[in-house]
C-alpha cells in the first residue's frame, strides 16, 4: 500500500478584524509539551501560524481520525487565546508586514526575500506520497504536470486580501509567483537531471536551501516522498482527504505506468486515447493555465490538460475520477472519494464558500464559516473505522515533518 502524509497549516485570526494574531508561539509551546503532538506541531514561517505535520498514513481513515483530533485542539487553543482559527490559503486581512517566527532561518529568508516578504502571508496544503525510488518520484512529477491547474483549481481557498476581493478564488497562488519557483516545474529525463537542475538553482534569487523550491510539486529532500504543494489550506479535513486521496492515486498510476514501461525505447506503449492527459504539455502553457485555475477555480472553465483547451470544470473533475478510478479502487478511496468529488462540485470549492459567507455577513459570515468548518466531523469509507493509527514506508521517516 501506498504510504502518504499531510501538512496542514491554520490562521489564528482576530475575531473583529480578521486580521493575523500572533499567539501560535504559545499554541505551539503547549502542543509540543503534549505526548500526542509533540512529535508532529511544528512553528510556520509566520507568528500567527502553527503546523500539523502528520504521521504517515496507510488509508483514509487514519488520516481522518488524527486531522479532526488536532483542528479539535487548535479550536480550543484558539478559544483559550479569545481569536478564532481557520484553514484558510489567506487571512481575509492582512497586516501591512506580517511578524515572523523567530528562528534564524527564516529571518535569513525575510532579509534575501525583502520587499516579497510583506505579501507571504498564506497557508497551504502539503500532501506527501510515498515513492519507492527517486526516478520513481521523477517519473511521477513528469506525469502529473499536466494535471496541476486542474489541482489548483479545485482546491483555491484564498479569495479575500486585504479585506477586499480578489476576484480570484487562488490568491496564495497569485502571490506564490513571485518566488524563484513557482508553479508548474518542467518535465526532468531522471532523478539526476532533477538533482542537478535544482542544485544549479542554488544562490540564485533567495534559493539559499532545497526546501525554498515552490514548486507545485517537488521531490522531498529528506524523506522518500513527492510532494504536493499546489493547494491553499483547505476549510474542512475532508477537503484535505480528497486532495490527499487523488494526490496518492496520481502517483500509484504513474509509478505502475513507470515498472511497466520505463525508459525502454524498446517497451510496447499503449496508445494515447482522446482524453489522457498530454505528457508534453510546453511549460509557458501550464503556467497561463495555473493562473486561469486561481482566477477562475471551478466556476468556469478549466484548463482541458488532453487538449490544451478550456472545458467545463465539472467534466473535467469527473475525467479525472476515471483517469484515477484503477488507482482509488485499489486504495480503498473510491466510494469515498466520488462522494468527496460530488459535494465539491454541489457546495463549491473553499474560496466559494468563503465569498457566500463574506457577501452575506462580511466579517460575522467568515467567523461563523470558520467556526462551523475547523472541526466538522470528516467521512470515511464503509468499513474504514478502526484502522491502525499510522503506517510505515520502507525507509521513510516516522513522521512527515516540514522543511519549507
Amino acid at each position: 500500500m501506498t504510504t502518504f502524509g499531510i501538512e496542514e497549516e491554520f490562521f489564528f485570526l482576530d475575531p473583529a478584524t480578521m486580521l493575523p494574531a500572533d499567539i501560535a508561539a504559545d499554541v505551539h509551546r503547549r502542543l509540543a509539551a503534549d505526548p500526542r503532538w509533540g512529535d508532529v506541531v511544528h512553528p510556520e514561517f509566520l507568528a500567527s501560524q502553527v503546523e500539523f505535520a502528520t504521521p504517515v498514513f496507510d488509508d483514509l481513515a487514519q488520516a481522518a481520525d488524527r486531522l479532526l483530533a488536532f483542528r479539535r485542539e487548535v479550536d480550543a487553543d484558539a478559544g483559550r487565546h479569545a481569536v478564532c482559527v481557520a484553514s484558510v490559503g489567506t487571512p481575509p486581512d492582512a497586516h501591512r508586514f506580517p511578524s515572523i517566527t523567530d528562528t534564524d532561518r527564516y529571518h535569513r529568508i525575510v532579509r534575501d526575500m525583502a520587499g516579497v516578504i510583506a505579501d507571504h502571508q498564506m497557508s497551504g496544503l502539503h500532501v506527501h506520497v510515498g515513492i519507492p525510488s527517486r526516478d520513481h518520484g521523477v517519473a511521477a512529477l513528469n506525469a502529473v504536470r499536466p494535471w496541476l491547474p486542474l489541482l489548483t483549481a479545485m482546491t483555491g481557498n484564498s479569495p479575500l486580501w486585504r479585506g477586499n476581493v480578489t476576484g480570484y478564488e487562488g490568491w496564495r497562488t497569485v502571490q506564490l509567483r513571485r518566488w524563484t519557483t513557482a508553479g508548474c516545474p518542467p518535465r526532468f529525463a531522471d532523478a539526476a537531471d532533477y538533482d542537478r537542475r535544482t542544485r544549479d538553482m542554488l544562490g540564485l534569487g533567495g534559493l539559499t536551501d532545497l526546501a525554498l523550491i515552490a514548486w507545485n510539486v517537488r521531490l522531498s529532500e529528506h524523506l522518500p516522498t513527492i510532494e504536493f504543494r499546489m493547494a491553499d489550506a483547505q476549510l474542512t479535513a475532508d477537503d484535505t482527504l480528497l486532495v490527499a486521496a487523488l494526490c496518492r492515486a496520481l502517483v500509484v498510476r504513474a509509478i505502475d505506468e513507470h515498472d511497466r514501461f520505463g525508459a525502454d525505447p524498446s517497451a510496447v506503449r499503449p496508445l494515447r486515447v482522446v482524453d489522457d492527459p498530454d505528457p508534453d504539455v510546453p511549460p509557458e502553457l501550464l503556467s497561463a493555465a495555473t493562473l486561469h485555475a486561481a482566477h477562475a477555480g471551478l466556476s468556469g472553465g478549466a484548463f482541458d490538460p488532453a487538449t490544451g483547451r478550456i472545458a467545463p470544470a465539472p467534466e473535467l473533475v469527473r475525467r479525472l475520477e476515471r483517469h484515477l478510478a484503477e488507482a482509488l479502487e485499489r486504495a480503498g478511496d473510491r466510494e469515498l472519494v466520488h462522494q468527496l468529488i460530488a459535494r465539491l462540485l454541489r457546495d463549491g470549492t473553499g474560496a466559494q464558500r468563503q465569498l457566500e459567507a463574506w457577501n452575506r455577513a462580511g466579517i460575522a459570515g467568515l467567523r461563523r464559516l470558520f467556526a462551523a468548518t475547523i472541526t466538522a466531523r470528516p467521512s470515511t469509507t464503509p468499513g474504514a473505522v478502526g484502522g491502525r493509527a499510522g503506517g510505515s514506508h520502507p525507509g521513510a521517516a516516522r513522521r512527515i515533518q516540514s522543511n519549507g
